[in-house]
């Protein structure tokens, strides 16, 4: 097999969940009490400049691994394995259908051979993995089998920023999956825990706008597009005259004149919404599916004033911003009332962390 990674399996604990966007590093440490219960020990995020993560890739990777030493500084955590995640961006997946009857060895050939298939490059090059979703729904014979696959410099980046600053990386993930993970606490608790629903997942980021369409386990579609909290900041540099380094602090402070509301907010959250609403629009044009039945916003953009009514406005669904430690206990060393700003982006590294427990 080449490269078996370990983007679907169990890791020893403790476990730090750590999420490297384009904006921040994100940091999520979690535990169980003796009844199972979730307990957050601890998150911190530290912010990056524009140009050190561009495209998912690290550019400058002594910044990054400054402002990651810093991050591990604030939270105060002591632990060292780690479980990180790559853009959707940058890993091929597909569902393939396999017989049930193969061992685990045999699995594995024929993943491999099944791979040769889809990845544009050389076999050799690739960090690979796969796991075992379950029984097909056709043919309860065979086992539908989900194949993800990643060039291996895009592994050993990361891997390789961990080990810089002392940590030890034994999860690789993928962003959207972990995000699927944390957010399935809250489908959970939906009537019939969200059975046979469609739940579109928002992930409104700092460049990106990221639209995940699931029912059940199974993702329906997948998109992308180019808008997010750095307009923002571009609007708050040209309506005050101010630098973009100035309104980028001015936004994460909330140091804004009185009229920022109205004379640039307004704005922002209006166009956003409808780039949400474009993006619903074109997954019921491309697919036989015709409506969602939630709309959930997370990220750092996600909890800016307003944002969760315009795009319910705009789509007619409910849309939430999910907090994915709603009904966690928390340490006494996390502030309850920054969460309630916050919490929206950590939940892609709430995922990670969940890996301690959770295959």
């Amino acid at each position: 097999m080449i490269s078996v990674g370990s983007l679907f399996r169990r890791q020893p604990s403790p476990l730090i969940g750590l999420d490297i966007s384009a904006s921040a590093v994100k940091l999520v440490e979690l535990n169980q009490d003796g009844q199972g219960e979730w307990v957050l020990e601890r998150c911190a995020t530290e912010p990056l400049d524009a140009d050190w993560i561009v495209d998912g890739n690290i550019e400058k990777f002594d910044e990054v691994a400054d402002a990651l030493r810093r991050l591990l500084k604030k939270s105060g955590t002591r632990a060292k394995n780690t479980a990180l995640a790559l853009p959707y961006s940058a890993v091929i997946t597909k569902r393939i259908i396999l017989p049930g009857s193969l061992s685990e060895q045999e699995l594995e050939v024929q993943v491999e051979s099944e791979a040769s298939q889809y990845i544009p490059f050389p076999l050799d090059e690739v960090s690979l993995d796969f796991c075992v979703v379950g029984a097909n729904a056709k043919n309860p014979s065979d086992v539908d089998v989900l194949l993800a696959a990643t060039r291996k410099e895009r592994v050993e980046e990361r891997n390789n920023l961990a080990v810089l600053v002392g940590l030890n990386p034994v999860v690789m993930d993928v962003e959207s999956y972990a995000s699927r993970l944390a957010a399935g606490r809250w489908i959970a608790k939906l009537p019939n825990a969200g059975a046979g629903e469609l739940i579109a997942l928002v992930k409104v980021g700092a460049r990106n706008v990221s639209l995940q369409i699931v029912r059940d386990d199974e993702v329906l579609h997948d998109s992308e597009q180019a808008f997010g909290g750095a307009q923002l900041t571009q609007m708050i540099a040209r309506h005050y005259g101010v630098t973009v380094e100035e309104a980028e602090l001015k936004k994460r402070t909330g140091d804004l004149p009185a009229d920022y509301p109205q004379a640039v907010l307004q704005s922002f959250v209006g166009s956003l919404a409808q780039d949400i609403g474009r993006a619903l629009q074109f997954f019921y044009t491309s697919t036989p599916y015709h409506s969602v039945q939630h709309v959930v916003l997370f990220g750092g953009t996600a909890g800016v004033a307003g944002l969760a009514e315009a795009v319910q406005a705009q789509t007619g669904v409910q849309a939430h911003v999910l907090n994915p430690f709603e009904g966690m206990k928390l340490s006494t060393g996390v502030l309850q009332s920054r969460l309630k700003q916050d919490a929206s982006m950590y939940l892609t590294a709430c995922g990670l962390a969940m890996r301690r427990f959770l295959s």
